[in-house]
């Protein structure tokens, strides 16, 4: 690519390029936290109705009440959404036992009566001191309502995407990264204070749409400033910030089990990142596309004079910016949009075949990784665990790409990541330990694939329209 050269010359691997992978990185450290956030703050802890409130001045010792108000599932464990019509008294007299998981009344052919849990629900918030299921009691019948905070999130994500990615090919990189960083500063901080679970879905919908337009406009943001030779190097030290991110969110919401102050611990930082993203150097790739020349020489300058190069930056001009970017500046003219991805045969099979990439991907990792619960292991065990199997992955999709290519790289990780998620699905539900370890494989290959597109996508766009995609 011509600007290549015109890269080379400033300084192409630079304390510049050093400096800004790096400030651009430390966001991704976070982003990883708000992805995966639902699995801590909307953790749903072991519940059971209240008691009746005519027993709320008896002398009974909780347990005791709990067995004359709860009957036990089949498992032997209190029920989580009924309680006896009225308090089984009886039960006292039976040393306190109902009999292996099943009501010694229905053995002995007594009809009792159930109700739902009309006095609300006593939580176990030995783990958490507080979650948004145990604030809102979204539980029972409102149990749907966790899986819609997640929904209403990743479609945050998915407005946002479509919202930023044009905005960003119209006005720049730089500015609508400094809009995304105050989106979320804003926003999570609006999460943690919400009032209602209403609130709390509006302000995690702009969580989302945040995340989107850091994710889309760091990315182009370091790709266009550096060369074609580091980008996989590059790619993959962005890919192990949000592996790292998946750790501290561990760490931190191990110490923080509130869940308004992890949120505030996740969103407060932004407000930080939002002040280091005015440092920011426009991409001068996107500048000599939207026909400001000037402007991107000025940048290339500023490059130049900070690796040390400033001779060789002050060599540049208009006319040597012309000459050497002739076919790229005459593809920038016109305005471009997501149909243009379609318009010719090659760039249409091309997005529908990184689309389906993109979805299978996502679809598969999220799946995964947002429903930490569901496998009856510590959820901040897990958490680590599924953020730590990215570290080895990376690995070998990094030594992969540079050796055998992008797409057999990309076809392999997702080959690997279907088999061992078709095969989870023969193990017994009982079997936690397999079912685990198969997931942790399955996620490992899947966050190899993300990798995988991230670069893969980045290169096949031409600059002008990259954001349509992505």
């Amino acid at each position: 690519m011509a600007f290549g050269d015109l890269l080379e010359q400033v300084g192409s691997t630079g304390r510049f390029q050093i400096l800004h992978v790096t400030l651009l990185c430390m966001p991704v450290l976070l982003m990883a936290s708000h992805n995966l956030l639902q699995n801590f703050v909307a953790a749903v802890p072991p519940h059971y109705c209240n008691a009746h409130t005519n027993l709320s001045q008896s002398q009974l010792s909780p347990e005791e009440t709990l067995l004359i108000t709860v009957p036990q599932d089949q498992i032997g464990k209190p029920q989580r959404c009924q309680r006896y019509v009225t308090p089984q008294w009886h039960l006292l007299t039976k040393n306190g036992s109902s009999g292996s998981g099943e009501d010694k009344d229905t053995k002995e052919g007594l009809d009792v009566g159930l109700q739902g849990c009309d006095d609300g629900w006593s939580y176990n918030m030995t783990d958490m001191s507080s979650t948004i299921i145990s604030d809102w009691n979204l539980v029972c019948d409102l149990r749907s309502f966790k899986q819609m905070g997640q929904t209403v999130y990743m479609g945050g994500v998915l407005v946002g995407a479509v919202v930023f990615g044009g905005l960003s090919d119209r006005y720049g990189r730089r500015i609508l990264l400094l809009i995304s960083n105050l989106l979320m500063a804003v926003s999570g901080t609006c999460v943690a204070l919400s009032n209602s679970f209403t609130l709390y879905c509006v302000f995690r919908f702009g969580c989302g749409m945040a995340l989107s337009g850091l994710g889309l406009n760091t990315f182009s943001l370091i790709v266009e400033w550096i060369p074609t030779r580091v980008r996989t190097v590059v790619g993959t030290i962005t890919g192990y910030s949000y592996t790292v991110g998946q750790l501290i969110l561990a760490v931190v919401a191990y110490f923080l089990r509130d869940w308004r102050w992890l949120t505030l611990a996740v969103s407060l930082p932004f407000y930080v990142f939002f002040l280091i993203s005015w440092w920011f150097h426009e991409s001068s790739r996107w500048l000599v596309m939207s026909n400001k020349p000037e402007q991107a020489i000025k940048n290339l300058k500023r490059v130049a004079n900070f690796n040390g190069r400033r001779e060789e930056g002050e060599k540049i001009d208009i006319k040597m910016l012309q000459e050497s970017m002739t076919k790229e500046m005459s593809c920038s003219q016109g305005s471009y949009s997501v149909l243009d991805l379609f318009r010719m045969p090659t760039m249409r099979k091309m997005t529908i075949c990184l689309s389906a990439v993109w979805f299978s991907t996502s679809f598969a990792y999220y799946g995964l990784a947002m429903d930490l619960q569901k496998f009856g292991v510590d959820i901040y065990l897990i958490q680590v665990i599924f953020g730590a199997v990215d570290i080895p992955a990376k690995v070998v999709i990094t030594v992969s790409m540079s050796f055998i290519g992008r797409r057999p790289s990309q076809s392999g990780g997702l080959i690997l990541a279907g088999i061992t998620i078709l095969i989870n699905l023969l193990v017994p539900y009982e079997k936690s330990t397999a079912r685990t370890c198969l997931a942790v494989l399955g996620k490992g290959c899947l966050a190899a694939s993300f990798n995988c597109c991230y670069l893969y996508s980045g290169e096949l766009y031409p600059t002008i329209i990259r954001k349509c995609e992505m």
